[in-house]
């Protein structure tokens, strides 16, 4: 099974930038789709969107889709998430999460997660 770990979260001003990554451990993360998701205070998971294994297929929900954008380097074994224009609603624990079905994951099944990382954006 491949371990993740979200790093990159923090506090930002409305407007501007972040970039996530999700680390892979255990096995090659190009074994995997990778899809990020989050959840804001008091609300339920959402998903952000997702990249095949590759990385030249990517998935994003409509929300973010022009703000947002995921990529990966296998070599590295972690996928990115760069967050731009960041909103307030943007604020929430973002997660990564692993599927070898590139299909199954865009609809929010996965068989990895990592525990987290928190993105604060103030108004």
């Amino acid at each position: 099974q491949v371990q993740l770990v979200e790093s990159g979260g923090g506090l930002v001003q409305a407007g501007g930038s972040l970039r996530l990554s999700c680390a892979g451990s255990g096995q090659a993360l190009s074994r995997y789709a990778v899809g990020w998701f989050r959840q804001a205070p008091g609300k339920g998971r959402e998903r952000v969107g997702a990249i095949n294994r590759s990385g030249d297929s990517t998935w994003y929900v409509d929300s973010v889709k022009d703000r947002f954008a995921i990529s990966r380097d296998n070599a590295k074994n972690t996928v990115y998430l760069r967050l731009n224009n960041l909103k307030p609603e943007d604020t929430a624990a973002y997660y990564c999460a692993a599927n070898d079905d590139f299909t199954a994951l865009r609809v929010g099944l996965a068989n990895y997660w990592g525990k987290g990382t928190l993105v604060t954006v103030s108004s």
